[in-house]
C-alpha cells in the first residue's frame, strides 16, 4: 500500500508545474496538479500568449503607417479592439484546452482549487487534504501597483488583457519588459501613450547602449517620455483620470496601467509551516536542482526568480523531474539564456552585456553598428537597428550580443546557438550574411568600435 497519496503534487497549473508533471507521470509517478484559476498559467493565459497576439495586431497600425511610402493607397483604416480581444479569447481557451488534453493523457490529476501547503507531505485544497512523497511550488508571479495614492485606480497587464474597449490615451507607468511591449501594443493600435519611468532609461538590467537606444526609438514612433520621474498621485475626473507626477506635470488619460515589476506569487501559500523562508522580493530560495530549504518540497519558475521566462522554468520543471523521478540527476543551466522584449522595435540579446563582460573577463573588445534598416528608406520612418557583439580580447570568444530592430527575437535564437557553441568573432567572420538583412549585421562587424577593460 503506497504511504501517500501521490508521489508529485504540483501547485500551480503553468509552464512549468505541466512540464514537471508529465515528464515524472511519464516516469510512472502518480502525479496531481492544483491550479486555482486556468490551466497554462502566466505565459498562455495572462502572458507571452495573448500579449504577442495583441502586438501582432498592433504592426499592422504601424505597417498601414508604412506602406504609403511604398505606393499602396490606404483608405481610412479603424480597430475594434473588442474583435481583437474576442478572438483572443478563442484562442486562449483553445490552448488552455490543450494544456487540459496533454495532462489527461499522460494520467495526470486536475484539481481546480486553491493549494496550500500544511506540512512537508501534505497539501490543502478546498479543505480537502492530500498527502505526497514531493511537492513542487510552480505558482508564477503576479504583478505589481506602486504603493501611491489611488493605485486602485490603476490597471495591470492582467487587466488589460481583458479590456473590453480600446483606451485613446494611456499612461504607462513603469520601464521594463511589460512597460514597453504594452507601449508598443498600445501605440499601434492608435492610442496617445505617455511613458512614465523612475529610471534614466528603461530595461534596467540590459545593457546601457540597448537600453539608451531603446529608449531613443519609441520616443520616436511618437510615444511621449517622461523618464526620470515619478507618480505621486491617481486621481479619478469623471470619465478620465488625473496622473500627478513628481514634477508636478498633470497628466489626463483615460487609462493608467501599472507595469513596475511582478512579485513571486508566494502569499497564503503556507511555506512558514515547512520552514521554508522567502526573500524581500517573496521568492523562494532554491539551489541548481531546485530544491528548497525544506526536504522533499521544490520550485521551479518565475516562484523563484531567478530568470523569469517561460522556456527557462519548462526546462527547470523537466530536470527537476528527471532528477527527482528519471534517475538522472541534472540541474538546470542558466548560462546563455536568450531572451527578447517584444517591443516595436523588439530587443534581443544572450550572454552578457558590457559591463558584465568587462567586470568578468577584464578585457573586451565591442563591435557595434547603428543604421537605418533598408524598409525605413521607403516608408520614411524615423528609425535606427542596433546590433552589438563583445568579444573576449584574449580568447575572442563571443560574450554577449544584442540587438534592437525589428523580428530581433528571430535573428536572436539562431545568435544564441553559437554562443552556447563557443563561436569566436573569428568564426562569426568567417561566416558569410544573408543579404539584404539586418541580422547579416552580425558577420560584417569587422573593425572594434571601442576596446574597454584592458588591463595596463
Amino acid at each position: 500500500m503506497n504511504r501517500y497519496d501521490f508521489d508529485l503534487f504540483v501547485i500551480g497549473g503553468g509552464s512549468g508545474g505541466v512540464r514537471a508533471s508529465r515528464i515524472a507521470a511519464g516516469y510512472g509517478a502518480k502525479v496531481a496538479v492544483a491550479e486555482e484559476y486556468r490551466l497554462g498559467g502566466t505565459c498562455v493565459i495572462r502572458g507571452c500568449v495573448p500579449k504577442k497576439l495583441l502586438m501582432y495586431a498592433s504592426q499592422f497600425g504601424f505597417a498601414l503607417e508604412d506602406s504609403k511610402g511604398f505606393g499602396w493607397q490606404v483608405s481610412e483604416a479603424s480597430h475594434k479592439w473588442e474583435s481583437l480581444i474576442r478572438a483572443k479569447d478563442v484562442e486562449i481557451a483553445r490552448l488552455e484546452q490543450v494544456y487540459e488534453g496533454l495532462l489527461g493523457k499522460a494520467g495526470v490529476e486536475v484539481i481546480k482549487g486553491k493549494a496550500t501547503i500544511v506540512g512537508a507531505h501534505e497539501v490543502r485544497v478546498n479543505d480537502v487534504s492530500f498527502t505526497a512523497a514531493h511537492i513542487l511550488v510552480a505558482t508564477g508571479a503576479t504583478p505589481e501597483v506602486p504603493e501611491i495614492p489611488g493605485a486602485e485606480l490603476m490597471v495591470t497587464s492582467n487587466d488589460v488583457l481583458a479590456m473590453e474597449h480600446a483606451a485613446e490615451t494611456v499612461a504607462i507607468v513603469g520601464g521594463g519588459y511589460i512597460a514597453c511591449e504594452f507601449a508598443g501594443i498600445f501605440k499601434g493600435l492608435g492610442s496617445k501613450l505617455w511613458m512614465v519611468h523612475r529610471g534614466s532609461s528603461l530595461l534596467r538590467g540590459f545593457d546601457e547602449q540597448v537600453r539608451e537606444h531603446i529608449g531613443n526609438e519609441l520616443a520616436a514612433s511618437g510615444i511621449e517620455m517622461r523618464l526620470a520621474s515619478t507618480v505621486a498621485a491617481v486621481e479619478r475626473k469623471r470619465n478620465a483620470y488625473l496622473v500627478y507626477l513628481g514634477s508636478g506635470e498633470i497628466l489626463e488619460v483615460d487609462l493608467v496601467m501599472a507595469a513596475t515589476g511582478r512579485r513571486p506569487n508566494t502569499a497564503s501559500l503556507g511555506l512558514e509551516r515547512v520552514g521554508i523562508h522567502v526573500d524581500a522580493r517573496g521568492a523562494i530560495p532554491v539551489d541548481s536542482y531546485s530544491r528548497t530549504s525544506s526536504d522533499h518540497i521544490y520550485a521551479v519558475g518565475d516562484v523563484t526568480n531567478r530568470i523569469n521566462l517561460t522556456p527557462v522554468a519548462i526546462h527547470e520543471g523537466h530536470a527537476f523531474a528527471d532528477s527527482v523521478f528519471g534517475a538522472k540527476s541534472r540541474g538546470t543551466d542558466h548560462e546563455g539564456v536568450p531572451f527578447a522584449v517584444f517591443s516595436q522595435p523588439q530587443v534581443a540579446a544572450v550572454g552578457l552585456t558590457e559591463a558584465e563582460a568587462c567586470t568578468r573577463h577584464g578585457g573586451v573588445r565591442v563591435y557595434s553598428s547603428v543604421f537605418r534598416p533598408m524598409r525605413a528608406t521607403l516608408s520614411g520612418r524615423n528609425e535606427r537597428v542596433l546590433v552589438k557583439l563583445i568579444a573576449d580580447d584574449t580568447t575572442d570568444r563571443i560574450l554577449g550580443a544584442h540587438i534592437v530592430a525589428p523580428d530581433a527575437a528571430e535573428i536572436i535564437q539562431g545568435i544564441a546557438v553559437a554562443l552556447k557553441a563557443g563561436a569566436t568573432k573569428a568564426d562569426f567572420d568567417a561566416t558569410l550574411g544573408v543579404h539584404p538583412s539586418v541580422a547579416e549585421e552580425f558577420v560584417t562587424l569587422r573593425n572594434a568600435t571601442y576596446s574597454t577593460g584592458l588591463q595596463s
